[in-house]
Formats: C-alpha cells, sequence, structure tokens
C-alpha cells in the first residue's frame, strides 16, 4: 500500500474503529509509532483498543490519562500506550517518549500516542491518524505515514 498522501477512511461507528485498529495490530512491525489526532470522542482510545486486539493484548485498555502511560506486554509485540491530554508540551519531554517508540530500556513494539499534538519533537518514522466525528454517530480516518512505510504490508478492509 503506498502511503505517500493520505489514506481516507469512513468509519461507520465505533466497531469499524475497532476494527481499524485491529488491522494495524495484526500487521504494524515493531517500533511502529502511532501519533493520534482527534476531538473528544472522535475515537482514539477505541482505535487503540482495536490495536491491542489485533496485537492479541489480553488485558483491558483504558486510556492512560492520568497515569500518563500504560504498558501491555502480553501480546504479538508490546504496545505502549500513551496519553498526553493533561500535558503541556514542555511537561511532555519529561515522560521521556523516545524511550518507548525508540525501544530504549523497553522492549521493541507499538507506540501508540494520544493527543500527539502536544509532542515537542516527533519520532523520525510515524504514522499519523487524523480521526474526527461524522454525521448519525459515524467517523472518519485519515491515516498518513512519515518516513518508513509500515503500511506496506498491511491490507485494509475498511
Amino acid at each position: 500500500m503506498n502511503a505517500s498522501s493520505p489514506i481516507q477512511f469512513d468509519l461507520a461507528d465505533a466497531a469499524a474503529t475497532f476494527e481499524l485498529g485491529c488491522q494495524l495490530g495484526r500487521s504494524l512491525p515493531p517500533l511502529t509509532v502511532l501519533l493520534l489526532h482527534g476531538e473528544l470522542g472522535a475515537g482514539k482510545t477505541t482505535l487503540v483498543q482495536g490495536l491491542g486486539a489485533g496485537l492479541g493484548v489480553k488485558d483491558a485498555i483504558v486510556s492512560p490519562t492520568f497515569t500518563l502511560v500504560n504498558e501491555y506486554l502480553d501480546g504479538r509485540l508490546p504496545l505502549y500506550h500513551l496519553d498526553l491530554y493533561r500535558l503541556e508540551a514542555s511537561e511532555v519531554a519529561g515522560i521521556e517518549p523516545e524511550f518507548y517508540w525508540e525501544g530504549i530500556e523497553v522492549d521493541p513494539g507499538i507506540t501508540a500516542i494520544e493527543w500527539a499534538e502536544r509532542l515537542p519533537y516527533l519520532p523520525s518514522d510515524y504514522l499519523e491518524i487524523y480521526l474526527s466525528h461524522g454525521t448519525k454517530g459515524t467517523r472518519s480516518a485519515s491515516l498518513k505515514v512519515t518516513g518508513q512505510d509500515v503500511l506496506q504490508d498491511v491490507d485494509f478492509q475498511p
């Protein structure tokens, strides 16, 4: 799949958002970083829950709004879920997100970052996902890859 330009998806409901996450979880390689954008309720955590299901994570995935980082280590790859909602950009550096996306002191896995616009710096390679509300409960997603094309082996069935 060529991801040089954004890939657009219309998602019928939360279940379709979850399924998109599942497809990513089954296919993405280690050291993939997902930068998640979207207003409250747009489906960021739902997508990460699907990502975890696709990776085979057995624990319930919840937004780490107050803990900042949740680590799920029992899947095909580790899943590191960061939520920057309550942080200012200057505070984000203190949690050292690069330790997760570079596999420093942790096993290489998938790093999913909610409210990624608060990052003061970005990894060299990442998959950026913009989620938005549609009409009558629908959602849409736009996926764009910067750097290495981590979507090359992903066969999406929207």
